[in-house]
């Protein structure tokens, strides 16, 4: 699996990030084809497609945020994160401690785009 360094090292990569993809909007992009119609002017039309973006995993005690490669084949997960101590706890009270897969979004996300060098 790749680092925080690794993926910020790959301009590419970083440039092909998707800040705003949920997990919910992958599977209805990958996995419900039929569904593309409903929003938005992005269509899955082959395997070729892919998307590249980061979610919350909160399944064990400890949050972890995850790096996937999607296509409409397999979600390959590129990098594990571990958030830093201060981070970690107030994600956790805001969160409620609930078990799950979340989108990536607030100070988690600001604090992934500050690590990456990604200003927008």
């Amino acid at each position: 699996m790749m680092n925080l360094e690794e993926i910020k090292s790959n301009s590419d990569l970083v440039n092909s990030i998707d800040w705003e993809m949920t997990p919910e909007e992958a599977v209805r992009l990958y996995l419900e084809w039929g569904n593309n119609w409903a929003r938005g002017n992005y269509v899955i039309r082959s395997k070729d497609d892919v998307s590249h973006y980061f979610v919350v995993n909160t399944w064990k005690d400890e949050p972890v945020i995850y790096f996937i490669r999607r296509n409409s084949d397999e979600a390959v997960e590129l990098a594990k994160i571990k958030m830093p101590g201060d981070l970690k706890k107030r994600y956790l009270h805001s969160q409620g401690r609930h078990k799950g897969v979340w989108a990536l979004e607030g100070e988690v996300k600001s604090w992934l785009k500050k690590k990456l060098d990604v200003h927008s």
